[in-house]
């Protein structure tokens, strides 16, 4: 799996690449400044992009600027921001962008590496990996779509953090079964009939974080 990543930090940027690389991912680049990102991600077009939100030289949202241009470019470039910031602006352009994997977690909460390992691999996938932080301070500046009853945002909050049904429904002490009437009665609510070309899950995700 081809990786690009853009971190200004050293010891941060060369740990990943070391870390990923351990895992059998291919890092083709890794940059350290916001005008060298958009190239490297459009001449590499990467299976995903590990990206951090400030970077030289304005360290203010290049990164985030950046992936957004370049999955205008290459549409479902799936992209994980991995950030000690959350820029609810950009960022909600970006998460609500509805082709391709996407992801946003906070360096400090990092904690697992396998777990991180996990989400680059399901952001890469087509699916998604949000730090329940980020998706708090998203929600926070608008309401909620007013169809879904607070069970059924907990469980989407769930399904953002990219959590599986089985996790669902340890982390909310439910069965599995009354997980999938949960999910169901979101994908019915939210107007969308089986598909087997869309990825319901990551499509409620998005359409709730633009709600």
């Amino acid at each position: 799996m081809r990786v690009v990543i853009a971190e200004d930090l050293t010891l941060l940027r060369v740990g990943l690449t070391r870390l990923l690389e351990a895992f059998g991912f291919e890092v083709v680049e890794a940059v350290d400044n916001g005008p060298a990102l958009l190239p490297a991600l459009l001449g590499h077009r990467p299976d995903v992009a590990i990206i951090d939100v400030r970077l030289p030289p304005t360290q203010t949202d290049e990164g985030l600027k950046a992936a957004i241009a370049a999955r205008a470019a290459i549409p479902g470039l799936p992209v994980l921001v991995l950030s000690q910031h959350v820029e609810p602006l950009y960022a909600h352009e970006l998460l609500t962008d509805s082709g391709g994997g996407i992801g946003y977690l906070l360096k400090e909460r990092v904690s697992d590496v396998e777990e991180f390992v996990q989400a680059v691999e399901r952001v890469a996938a087509g699916g998604t990996a949000f730090d329940p932080e980020v998706v708090t301070k998203l929600l926070a500046r608008r309401e909620p779509l007013a169809v879904l009853t607070q069970r059924e945002r907990d469980v989407l909050g769930c399904i953002a953090e990219g959590r599986s049904n089985a996790a669902i429904a340890s982390r909310l002490f439910i069965t599995e079964k009354v997980v999938s009437k949960y999910i169901n009665n979101i994908f019915s609510k939210l107007g969308m009939p089986p598909s087997e070309d869309d990825n319901r899950r990551v499509l409620a995700v998005l359409m709730y974080l633009d709600a």
